[in-house]
């Protein structure tokens, strides 16, 4: 299970490197063709919105990975082992029923997206919009996994406080709280 969750998140992050970078060139590309030429590709505007869609969904579950999405930590970190615990769980949970929602909201436009093409390419929508069903099962089984680690009790104190900040790595967790 470690191999293959390691090779999905090689591809997604592969396939975030690519798609920033046709991303970039599209657009750079139609900057120098309507400034330049007077002219430009109609597609690269459509496709770039699309792999936008597709970074930022990818991002999100790379980044869940990471631990490193923005969040507020300044009441959790003054709870007790079990109030970590409880709010750990909690979010969890809350994260778990955005995912099912996601999934749901996904299924139940997969009809019309299937059927629905773009304007300039006519592509399908489902392949734009397919996205939510990846992100939804992928960070739902991330945040699975940690329910299920917390319940087992494979969590030491500092790994309940899901968020990384950056002052954290620059001032370092013991002068943090001092004036």
């Amino acid at each position: 299970m470690q191999k293959i969750s390691h090779l999905f998140f090689k591809v997604a992050e592969f396939t975030l490197v690519i798609m920033l970078s046709l991303m970039v060139i599209m657009v750079f590309g139609n900057v120098v063709l309507r400034y330049g030429f007077n002219d430009g590709l109609i597609a690269s505007e459509e496709l770039s919105r699309f792999f936008f869609i597709w970074i930022t969904f990818l991002g999100a579950i790379v980044t869940l990975r990471d631990n490193a999405h923005l969040g507020l930590d300044s009441l959790v970190r003054h709870l007790s082992l079990r109030g970590k615990k409880i709010a750990f769980g909690l979010s969890n949970l809350l994260m778990l029923g955005c995912c099912t929602l996601m999934l749901y909201g996904t299924y139940k436009q997969h009809g019309i997206n299937a059927s629905t093409r773009s304007a300039v390419t006519e592509i399908p929508m489902i392949w734009v919009y397919g996205i939510g069903y990846i992100t939804s099962i992928a960070m739902g089984l991330m945040i699975l996994g940690k329910l299920i680690d917390l319940a087992c009790g494979r969590f030491r104190e500092s790994d309940l406080i899901q968020i990384k900040d950056s002052e954290e790595t620059a001032v370092g967790p013991a002068t943090r709280d001092k004036p």
